[in-house]
This record gives structure tokens, C-alpha cells and sequence, in this order.
């Protein structure tokens, strides 16, 4: 583990390569799984103030699992927040492309300009999965079987998980904190990289 600030940050996001290919996984990290997607809890005002506007941008189904069971939940294990998922399947905020590839009815909204939220910041940043602590955040690489596709093609790509996540990582911690990510990526490269 390395320390930045109050950041306990897992080395294997040095080491991973990491470049989501949805041609091959459809976007199977938003169907698959036995909860929805991790929430922070400033993010449950924003699901609710914005449902009116992505509403056109989700499906019946999501619509209907969203005004059921509201534009968040918990995870009954651990009591997180979460969002909400169509009969145990998909995240409600999924939308299906004409090639069944899944997209984030949020993001759409976002990048039409309907709402200036982009999505959830779990979504944004997987695989990192952030912990918070009373004294200090864990950033963990999340090794799923689902991502395999996005292994590969950061391998061939040659693009370490840090890297792919410049943007998430830049929105949720600031420039700073990721120039400083990058210095240290680059000193433990030299020290353990190949």
C-alpha cells in the first residue's frame, strides 16, 4: 500500500492494466452482480432531484423498478447505499444499445446536457472500489471475472489502471491529488515495474 494524504492506495492500481472494452463484455459490470452500484451519500439528493430528467433516457422496466423502489436502496447485507436494480438483474439507470451493448441512462443525460451530474462516482472509477475509514480512505483495485475483456486489451494497450482512471479520479480527489498519484506511479515503476 502506498499513503498520499488520508489515501491508503493499493499498489496493484500501478501494476494493473485496465481499458474497458464493451464490444466484448457488453457492459456487464451494470447487469451482473447481487447489488447495485455503491453510493456516497451526498449522491442520494442528487438521484432524487434529478429522476425527472433522465427519465427519458432509461427503460420501462428501470422506470418502473426506480418509482418502486425509489431512486436509491440499501444493500440488505451490509445496509450501503445502492441503486436500485430491475428484478435482481440490471442497475435501473441501464439503457440497452441497438448491439444489447449497456449504457448508463445517466450518463446519457449528462453528455446530451439534460443534467450536469455525470454518474454515480463507484461507476465512474471501477475497478477502483474506494473503502472510507474513520481515519484514512482505502483505494483497492477490484479484480472481476466479468472484466477479463478489459484486462486484456489494458495489457495490450499498455495502460495501467491509474492511468485509465485519470478523469474519475481527477473529479472525485482534484488535479493535485492525481498530479501527486502520478509522481509516485512513476517512482514505483522505476523501483518494482518491469
Amino acid at each position: 500500500m502506498i499513503q498520499i494524504d488520508d489515501k491508503l492506495i493499493s499498489e496493484d492500481i500501478f501494476s494493473e492494466e485496465f481499458v474497458c472494452n464493451l464490444t466484448k463484455c457488453k457492459g456487464a459490470c451494470c447487469v451482473e452482480g447481487d447489488v447495485g452500484a455503491p453510493l456516497d451519500k451526498d449522491e442520494l439528493e442528487i438521484l432524487d432531484s434529478i429522476f425527472d430528467k433522465i427519465k427519458p433516457y432509461l427503460t420501462q422496466e428501470g422506470i418502473k423498478a426506480l418509482e418502486e423502489q425509489g431512486t436509491w436502496t440499501t444493500d440488505p447485507q451490509d445496509g450501503m447505499y445502492v441503486t436500485p436494480m430491475v428484478e435482481d438483474r440490471e442497475c435501473a439507470y441501464v439503457t440497452f444499445d441497438e448491439k444489447g451493448i449497456t449504457k448508463c441512462g445517466i450518463e446519457k443525460a449528462y453528455e446530451d446536457g439534460a443534467i450536469d451530474w455525470q454518474k454515480p462516482i463507484s461507476c465512474h472509477l471501477y475497478p477502483i472500489r474506494v473503502t472510507e475509514y474513520s481515519t484514512f480512505t482505502a483505494l483497492n483495485y477490484h479484480e472481476w471475472s466479468v472484466c477479463s475483456d478489459a484486462c486484456a486489451l489494458g495489457r495490450e494497450l499498455q495502460v495501467p489502471v491509474y492511468k485509465f482512471l485519470k478523469t474519475p479520479l481527477t473529479r472525485k480527489y482534484g488535479e493535485e491529488f492525481y498530479g501527486v498519484l502520478s509522481e509516485v506511479a512513476d517512482e514505483w515503476k522505476k523501483t518494482y515495474g518491469s
